[in-house]
């Protein structure tokens, strides 16, 4: 006996006619699907079903459909052939080895430790969400046969990525870690043991990018290369002596490769950090009084990078113990970053009307969220109409391109919106410097999941993981964060070499 709820409809198809089939009212749209599949031979996912209100959903809740005993059904679609065994053996995730799982669930591959070289793998992992410096990176001729270590180290690092790319398990990186040592000896101190010596991963990060700024070619769209051109940006410095008011201020501008939070009793937030490294108080001699005298040096933004460093100066010399002690406050930083506080006053007029173009769109692409998500518990079907959300996120997107200011756009590498989004985190735990754990943690796509490098261990984690980086105990605490352009259109997943 057929439920209760059950009416008798037809399915036209491909000039057949099916009728008097059995529809219950009580079972979503894919158990429908499932019976003409067992009639047609067309698989479910094949199936377009005109139904009213647009075309039939798997999940949609038939008893809102209004339909009567007898109505007739359009499907389109064709019969597609029977499914084949497989010809290979199924592997279970219990069977695979840990290479073949992490290339099966799309998990990038890790750098192993070779003695206390955690610094450097969490600084290699971090830098592989800037595509542009990948891609520069490929395209780098240069061999390891120079007498110059640091041409040797860049393409040892070109050939590093490349194995990161093709191998299915963790990569040693001995022939990076050479060249690392040979062009910069501080990273191949030993203890009295013979073991290497854990190093700074800031230092082993300013030092990469420099040789990077140095050896690889202009990149092609500019005629800087990818460092000049989308890792760094540039200062206004104004020095005003405070003891001569009388004395005319020395403006000056000045590239930089990162931000620096300074971490004071203060300081609870990263842009708290930033504005009060921006501003500091130093002794120079005055040429109008004749003596050393006290002057004001501010520091604004008048170029913004695409992708900015922010360091959190964590770790300051202690000379009683003759090592770099740290500062384990904890300071909250954003997922997204306002950078535009932190610049020059005529920058902030160019970024201004973009920020707010921005965060219309924020709005009308969240009130879209809210109509689709509200159209699907509600069981409405979609259709080819351009909803109202759907017409203001048009218009949002176009209000927004048309604001960027022009001088801006043509500068290829800079971030025209003052927007920024998190890409990557290096931590350390640990009480010093040269000592602890560093891990690199970087943002998979546009999602809100991230991997956690843990030197040849990668795993995936969350964007509540992420938050818990902060500080304030001796678990990871963010040491250095990498964000990137918001209205930057770049993937932060590795690029694949060639």
């Amino acid at each position: 006996m057929p439920p209760a709820n059950t009416i008798k409809v037809n399915v036209k198809w491909s000039g057949k006619k099916f009728d008097d089939i059995e529809l219950n009212l009580d079972e979503p749209g894919l158990v429908f699907k499932a019976q003409l599949f067992a009639l047609t031979g067309v698989e479910p996912d094949r199936q377009k079903i005109i139904a009213k209100g647009g075309m039939l959903k798997d999940d949609t809740d038939m008893t809102k459909l209004g339909l009567k005993a007898g109505h007739n059904f359009m499907m389109m679609g064709t019969a597609g052939e029977l499914p084949k065994a497989p010809e290979k053996k199924i592997l279970f995730a219990e069977d695979m080895t840990e290479a073949t799982l992490n290339k099966a669930m799309d998990i990038p591959i890790g750098l192993v430790n070779l003695g206390n070289t955690c610094y450097m793998n969490a600084t290699l992992q971090c830098l592989r969400v800037v595509p542009e410096l990948i891609q520069d990176l490929q395209k780098y001729s240069g061999g390891t046969d120079n007498f110059d270590a640091g041409s040797n180290m860049t393409a040892s690092l070109r050939d590093l990525y490349r194995q990161l790319n093709a191998s299915g398990h963790g990569v040693m990186p001995a022939g990076f870690l050479t060249y690392l040592r040979k062009a910069f000896p501080q990273f191949s101190q030993q203890g009295r043991d013979g073991v290497w010596m854990q190093q700074d991963a800031e230092e082993c990060w300013s030092q990469l990018i420099s040789t990077l700024k140095a050896k690889l070619p202009p990149h092609t769209e500019g005629k800087q290369n990818v460092i000049s051109q989308f890792m760094q940006g540039e200062f206004t410095t104004t020095l005003k002596c405070d003891d001569a008011p009388e004395e005319d201020a020395v403006v000056t501008k000045e590239p930089f490769a990162k931000l620096d939070c300074h971490i004071s009793s203060n300081v609870n937030y990263l842009h708290n950090g930033i504005l009060e490294s921006l501003d500091q108080k130093i002794e120079k001699n005055s040429a109008t009084l004749g003596r050393s005298a006290t002057y004001t040096k501010s520091q604004r933004i008048s170029r913004l990078p695409a992708y900015m460093t922010v360091n959190f100066v964590r770790f300051f010399w202690k000379p009683t113990e003759q090592v770099k002690a740290k500062i384990l406050r904890k300071v909250k930083f954003p997922f997204e970053l306002d950078a535009s506080q932190f610049c020059t006053t005529e920058l902030q007029d160019k970024l201004t009307n973009t920020k707010l173009k921005l965060r219309e769109l924020d709005n009308a692409e969240t009130a879209l969220k809210r109509r689709q998500r509200l159209d699907k518990e509600a069981g409405r079907m979609e259709t080819d109409e351009i909803s109202d959300e759907q017409k203001a996120v048009q218009a949002a997107q176009t209000a927004l391109e048309d604001s960027l200011d022009p001088e801006l756009v043509q500068d290829i590498g800079c971030n025209p919106s003052g927007q920024y989004e998190l890409a990557a985190v290096l931590t350390h735990i640990g009480r010093t410097a040269d000592s602890g754990h560093y891990i690199g943690w970087a943002k998979k796509g546009d999602t809100d999941e991230w991997y956690k490098y843990d030197d040849e261990k990668v795993s995936p984690v969350q964007k509540d993981d992420i938050m818990k980086l902060d500080g304030g105990g001796d678990f990871h605490v963010a040491y250095l964060a990498l964000y990137r352009s918001r209205s930057f259109k770049a993937k932060s997943e590795p690029v694949k070499a060639e």
